[in-house]
């Protein structure tokens, strides 16, 4: 029995030492705060080389200073002495403009640039048509047995996306051939808009519990897209990247900030301070263009974000390598996700506790440790040697580095799956349901937060690895964007790789290289974000 003196004698435990359990924690404290330090002033280091914020005028940090910082700490300060869950809805819609924002970039990259308006049109009603007839099956699946369904179900998909060679063209042939098109900006409305108003209906309609508003809510979203399309080349922005952007990030925004105002009263007073940070970065904008105040000499602008590589670190951009990140990023998720959940499903709901599935366990966890190097030689020998595929493709690529992050999904999968209460299984075994029932409708729907955070996270991985890619043969230099699967490309890392070692200068050196690198963690950190705050929200609904 554990005394109230410094130490005490426990049986099993041996002599317990308050003072050196205190002594240990602290030092953990300490080595965790001057790693953390230490990564700050190293962030810091390489945000002023590529952001230059001293080579602004003094007039423009004053003029955003006042426009600005003080009257968001001044709400900030207010809301956080007087009503935190306020303050936080605040910084919450913040950083959701901001995240959606710089995703609507990458959205307008893969929409407009990588696949023509068109084409995204003509696969989605590709993909429409099918999905109402799975939507039937569904309906009637009590009277057609489940082989059925799945037959017709894969037969519809293929026949509307491939078509028969010689007999009846698919439908995106069908529709890429029509005489009369809408343009482009009308066709981007219809796709990007007409999911976003689906959300916006979806999530108006079950917070309000009326579909009526919800159907007013989506047609709003949806007139929103349109009206940005039409009025922004007269304000100088582009038809088709303002209904990219208002679709991607304003609506959403404006969505979630209108649902908060009606359901959150007591914090919707925190919107005031998102209304704050906009309207003060737009005011000071405007302001410093009226006075003349010349802002940052930022080697992080657009022509930075929308050039091709360059002889020259003036001139240097990172537009391919974007496009082909968010290309890998696609591939990637596409093939990782289904295998690394089907994997968990199979391991912790069906596989038997035998010698076999305890040697699968130890192996995946192996794998996740397993150097990135590894993996781009295991994707050379199996993909380019075996297979006899080209080397440094979108496909090729994106295939390494899922199996790259695949034991890492499969484990984050398990968890999650594994944390869902057995009474909820038991229940459903109770109402009659079979095991594959109790996994589609209880177990996946309550794991699949956990699920979509691991997901990110690892993806988050992938985004950054170099090594990979160097073992497959992606060039270390493009200067276009790659439009297909068999396509060569590049990505971020790498090419921020290639500035600093095969166009090693001081000039690279100071501007092109801490720029790609704060660019790169920049869409690192947005990712990692989206995965905690969905974690934190599912967390607080449960």
């Amino acid at each position: 029995m554990a005394t109230d003196t410094d130490s005490g004698y426990i049986d099993s435990f041996g002599q317990v030492s308050r003072t050196t359990g205190t002594v240990f924690r602290y030092l953990l404290l300490a080595a965790t705060m001057f790693g953390i330090v230490t990564l700050a002033v190293l962030l810091v280091y390489v945000a002023n080389d590529a952001i230059r914020p001293l080579t602004a005028d003094p007039g423009w940090h004053l003029t955003f200073f006042l426009t600005l910082v003080v009257p968001a700490a001044v709400v900030g300060g207010y809301l956080a002495r007087r009503n935190v869950p306020a303050l936080k809805l605040g910084g919450m819609v913040v950083g959701m403009l901001a995240v959606f924002l710089m995703f609507s970039g990458g959205v307008a990259i893969v929409f407009v640039d990588i696949v023509p308006p068109l084409t995204g049109l003509s696969y989605v009603v590709a993909l429409l048509v099918p999905a109402a007839l799975v939507v039937v099956l569904t309906k009637y699946e009590q009277r057609i047995s489940f082989t059925l369904r799945v037959a017709a179900t894969g037969a519809a998909f293929v026949l509307s996306l491939v078509g028969v060679p010689g007999y009846f063209h698919s439908i995106p042939e069908i529709v890429r051939q029509l005489p009369v098109v809408p343009a482009d900006w009308v066709i981007l409305t219809l796709v990007l808009g007409g999911v976003a108003a689906v959300a916006v209906g979806q999530y108006v309609a079950r917070i309000r519990e009326d579909t009526t508003a919800g159907l007013a809510a989506g047609a709003s979203a949806l007139l929103l897209t349109g009206l940005a399309a039409v009025v922004g080349p007269t304000l100088g922005v582009d038809a088709n990247a303002a209904a990219v952007v208002t679709s991607v990030a304003f609506v959403p925004t404006l969505a979630y900030a209108g649902g908060a105002a009606v359901t959150r009263e007591r914090e919707r007073i925190g919107l005031l301070l998102a209304a704050v940070v906009v309207v003060g970065s737009l005011v000071g904008a405007a302001a410093v263009d009226v006075f003349g105040f010349a802002g940052p000499q930022s080697w992080v602008d657009w022509q930075f974000l929308t050039s091709a590589h360059s002889g020259t670190a003036e001139n240097a951009g990172l537009y391919p390598a974007i496009g082909g990140s968010i290309l890998l990023m696609a591939t990637v998720a596409a093939l990782s996700f289904p295998l690394g959940v089907g994997a968990a499903v199979y391991l912790e709901e069906y596989a038997p506790d035998n010698a076999f599935t305890r040697f699968i366990d130890v192996n995946i966890s192996n794998l996740a440790g397993v150097p990135s190097v590894v993996y781009g030689l295991l994707g050379l020998g199996v993909f380019v040697t075996y297979l006899g595929q080209p080397t440094g493709t979108v496909l090729i690529g994106g295939a390494t580095l899922a199996l790259l992050i695949l034991p890492i999904v499969i484990i984050s999968s398990r968890e999650a799956i594994r944390a869902v209460p057995s009474d909820m299984r038991q229940a459903s075994y109770g109402m009659g349901a079979t095991r594959w029932q109790t996994v589609k409708n209880v177990v996946l729907p309550e794991a699949f937060p956990g699920i979509l955070t691991g997901t990110i996270l690892a993806l988050g991985r992938a985004i950054g690895e170099t090594a990979p890619l160097i073992m497959i043969g992606a060039p270390n230099v493009l200067f276009n964007l790659p439009t297909e699967l068999t396509s060569k490309v590049s990505a971020m890392p790498l090419q921020v790789y290639a500035w600093s070692s095969l166009f090693a200068s001081e000039d690279f050196y100071t501007k092109a290289v801490p720029a790609g690198v704060v660019v790169l963690l920049a869409v690192l950190l947005a990712m990692n974000s989206i995965a905690i705050v969905l974690r934190n929200k599912f967390e607080s609904e449960s």
